[in-house]
């Protein structure tokens, strides 16, 4: 698939390959903490396969996460009861309102005496549900275990609250034995609330500087990594080279595999068992490890929803034996909108191709409602073709990014327009389809949404270049650019001549990277999701030959990128469900869904036959946006085809957590945390000691009870009005757990 190509790789896969496919990428051991555009100044040299905790942010790391099971968020409006958590925490304004109802209706059974020595206590004890650290306060990071009726509360505050309140416990709490047990015992009160880990108890808790340090932004280690976790969206694909979406309001995924099928995704998660297209028996793809020819892209039509239209791209020999790279134009078929139709392919374009590497690939549309393509300078090695090359040469459509218009066609019987606008459509000797030029083999492209709210960036197109021997490159597109290449590669000459008689004017990436970090880049996406805000502008890649993730950021006064390593599957800021440690190593493509979430494929085997591919979504374990504004409603999608269910294989972390330990022999150390094996091997654990409340057994008797206490009044038989605190009080809620996460089966 990407750079270099087999005869170059071969000996590097094959080394990579001799364990059985299954190989799996965890974190990265960075030396370093940052590049820029000006250099690389940071180096990863292997992936380990074991869950080393490599990425961990010291000895203290933060986990934030709700009651619910997601990360912390920003109310969308003022908190007027818990307003410790106003600007960051588990509640929205409708379950403050919920609590304040709880309080207000408790504070009815209790003297004006206890309004003063206990009003304080209780509303803090019911404003942990708000906590960002809820889901610790009340031992529900996992959802497989019980949820306290009280937050956990630190010794010294939970001795005060008892002394002072000890009668109010009945109205915290409908658990019988904690009634029973504890109004009149301290000691046995207390000891239920304790939590194993002091750093979280109420209200420490807001006190630890290492736990509320940058709250709520991305978190970093000590290196720079940015933790970020993955969930497992498909499995079992054959090097799924992209994904796309019709932009039509269904939500639907199209996943796209090498050999030339396209699958359909539908919202739940289910795939179509018939396929969208298949084209395999036109396209040219083989077993061979590395092969780059095969189905290569897909764009969707701006007006597809009205008019059907779609765009392939793909290899494949004509009657003569000589290899080709076609773009055709296709449609849906008219009786089943989860179908192509088969005989609508409308040929576009045709490129003979010299060598059997760099086809290019990508297809996408611009925000100007053209459509470019991007191809690669024609194979082998340094671009032999010619004086100059094929990049270098405007005459000539490979190593360019052409634009073309589908709506229209040309006088001159091409059954596409020339954007009038073109760069070069005056230039006697020029392709009048290019629109930029001097690439090599630009692998994975994507246009920018932009800013959700101020639209900055929108239409920008970032590009990732592949080297040849030296460098990896991120471009931004420009109308008229010279990429450089063979001149130049990456920042510095590639061809000692032609650099030194190259334009000025030339364009520079805008960042590259050396081989001290990896061999081969896949473009990625700028995130401009809903689901992550803090994720928004950041530009998200990777190297396909080592697994390696990586994000630019754009520092908006010098406009230079700042680089930085992307780690997943920390065990502690990933404890999440549906959360997975580890993914396959060959990163192929990257890819965003019609709600703008941020998607890659890998694959552990890279084979076009080889159904080892899988599809991944990020997730910022360290904030997400508030309920209900990124709730999606697809169209509903009427289907024909037997819907198949998503069956996860990879172990999620916090199935790996409650592994049972494995006994180690004599002499040898246990291990603290997980160790990852291959998918094939079962992993190892040290499941974290918990106290749970409901497991607790009673302390011995405490003191008797004071006399100058709060007294609760006697409480009636009927129900008693709840005190309103805004215009609308929701009924009195309780902490609830949510229904329990269902393990899926491992295949």
């Amino acid at each position: 698939m990407n750079e270099p190509y087999r005869e170059e790789v071969e000996d590097f896969y094959m080394s990579d390959l001799k364990k059985p496919p299954g190989e799996k990428v965890s974190a990265w051991p960075c030396t370093g903490r940052s590049g820029s555009s000006s250099g690389v100044s940071f180096s990863c040299p292997h992936v380990f396969l074991c869950l080393s905790l490599l990425c961990q942010a010291g000895s203290l790391l933060g986990h934030p996460q709700c009651l619910d099971y997601g990360p912390p968020f920003q109310p969308p409006f003022h908190l007027e009861f818990c307003t410790a958590y106003e600007n960051f925490g588990c509640c929205d304004q409708e379950k403050d309102n919920s609590i304040a109802a709880k309080y207000w209706e408790i504070m009815d059974y209790i003297d004006p005496q206890g309004h003063k020595l206990c009003g304080r206590y209780i509303k803090d004890i019911l404003c942990q549900e708000c906590s960002p650290y809820a889901a610790h306060l009340y031992d529900a990071e996992n959802p497989q275990t019980p949820l306290r009726n009280l937050p956990g509360l630190c010794s010294d505050y939970c001795s005060e609250f008892h002394f002072n309140c000890y009668s109010a416990i009945s109205l915290l709490t409908g658990d019988k034995h904690m009634q029973e047990c504890c109004e009149t015992n301290k000691t046995r009160f207390c000891n239920l609330l304790n939590l194993h880990d002091k750093d979280y108890c109420f209200p420490n808790v807001l006190r630890n500087t290492d736990l509320n340090r940058n709250l709520g932004s991305v978190v970093e280690d000590r290196k720079g990594c940015l933790q970020l976790c993955l969930t497992e969206v498909a499995n079992g694909l054959r090097n799924p080279v992209l994904m796309a979406h019709a932009n039509d309001q269904t939500h639907r995924m199209f996943v796209a595999e090498q050999v030339g099928i396209i699958w359909v995704y539908l919202p739940d998660g289910s795939r179509l068992e018939e396929p969208f297209l298949d084209i395999k028996t036109i396209v040219l793809a083989t077993p061979w490890v590395g092969d780059e020819r095969g189905f290569l892209g897909l764009a969707f039509h701006p007006k597809y929803k009205y008019n059907g239209k779609f765009y392939i791209y793909y290899s494949y020999m004509d009657k003569k034996r000589v290899e080709k790279i076609r773009i055709s134009e296709m449609k849906v078929s008219a009786s089943d909108i989860n179908k192509a139709d088969p005989h609508s392919e409308r040929n576009l374009l045709e490129l003979e191709e010299p060598a059997a590497n760099h086809n290019g690939g990508q297809l996408l549309f611009g925000v100007d409602g053209y459509m470019y393509i991007f191809t690669g300078d024609g194979g082998k090695a340094g671009d032999p073709f010619g004086k100059f090359g094929n990049a270098q040469n405007k005459s000539a459509l490979l190593g360019k990014v052409l634009r073309i218009d589908v709506d229209g066609k040309s006088t001159t019987g091409r059954p596409y327009r020339i954007p009038p606008d073109n760069p070069f459509v005056s230039e006697a000797k020029a392709r009048p389809e290019v629109y930029a030029y001097g690439v090599r083999n630009m692998w994975r492209c994507a246009v920018d949404r932009g800013d959700p709210v101020t639209r900055k960036g929108r239409g920008r197109l970032f590009c990732g270049d592949v080297g040849q021997n030296r460098f990896e490159e991120i471009d931004i597109i420009v109308k008229g650019g010279n990429y450089g290449w063979r001149a130049k590669e990456g920042l510095e000459c590639y061809d000692t001549k032609l650099c030194h008689n190259s334009s000025l004017d030339d364009i520079l990436p805008i960042f590259a990277y050396g081989r001290e970090v990896g061999k081969s880049v896949t473009g990625g996406y700028v995130y401009r999701g809903c689901e992550s805000p803090n994720l928004n502008g950041l530009y998200i890649f990777g190297d396909f030959m080592n697994g390696r993730l990586m994000a630019l950021q754009e520092d908006e006064k010098t406009n230079k990128w700042k680089q930085q390593d992307i780690c997943i599957g920390n065990t502690k800021a990933c404890a999440f469900p549906g959360m997975i440690s580890s993914y396959s190593k060959f990163i192929i493509s990257f890819a965003e869904d019609e709600a703008g979430k941020l998607y890659f494929m890998s694959t552990s085997y890279p084979s076009a036959y080889a159904p080892h591919g899988s599809l991944y979504k990020f997730v910022d374990p360290a904030r997400r946006a508030p309920p209900g504004k990124c709730k999606l409603k697809p169209v509903p999608v009427k289907t024909k085809s037997k819907r198949i269910p998503f069956a996860p294989r990879a172990k999620t972390i916090l199935e790996l957590l409650n592994e049972p330990p494995t006994m180690q022999p004599p002499g040898k150390s246990s291990s603290t945390g997980v160790t990852r094996t291959s998918s094939s091997k079962k992993a190892k654990t040290t499941p974290p000691s918990k106290i749970k409340a409901s497991t607790l057994k009673p302390a011995s008797a405490g003191k008797k009870t004071p006399k100058n206490k709060a007294k609760v009044k006697n409480k009636p038989k009927r129900k008693v009005k709840v005190t309103k605190v805004s215009k609308t009080t929701p009924a009195p809620s309780s902490t609830k757990r949510n229904p329990r996460v269902t393990r899926m089966k491992k295949l």
